[in-house]
């Protein structure tokens, strides 16, 4: 238990950090930003695409799953489109970093 609570809240870190990053105008140093397959940097409608899938994460988590909005699928397959922490972490742990956003 210990360990997941520790793995949601550094991947919540890591992705808060990627959207300080990005919302500040710099396009280097995370590695969520820097794993982009297009351009290496985040946009605005990228970081809108996880923001406003917050109200679906959080029913989601609510629902411990069974509850699944488009918002939120679209943000997790971005998510784990440009993070390869993201690929690893488990639906509920994305859900949870969003809502800890």
């Amino acid at each position: 238990m210990i360990r997941l609570t520790l793995t949601c809240a550094l991947l919540a870190c890591s992705i808060t950090s990627a959207f300080a990053g990005s919302f500040a105008g710099t396009s280097a140093g995370t590695s969520a930003a820097g794993s982009s397959a297009s351009s290496g940097s985040t946009s605005p409608d990228d970081d809108k695409v996880v923001l406003q899938a917050r109200d679906d994460a959080a029913s989601f988590v609510a629902s411990d799953g069974r509850i699944r909005g488009a918002q939120l699928e679209a943000a997790l397959r971005h998510l784990r489109e440009r993070d390869a922490d993201a690929q690893r972490a488990s639906d509920m742990q994305l859900a949870q970093a969003i809502l800890a956003l």
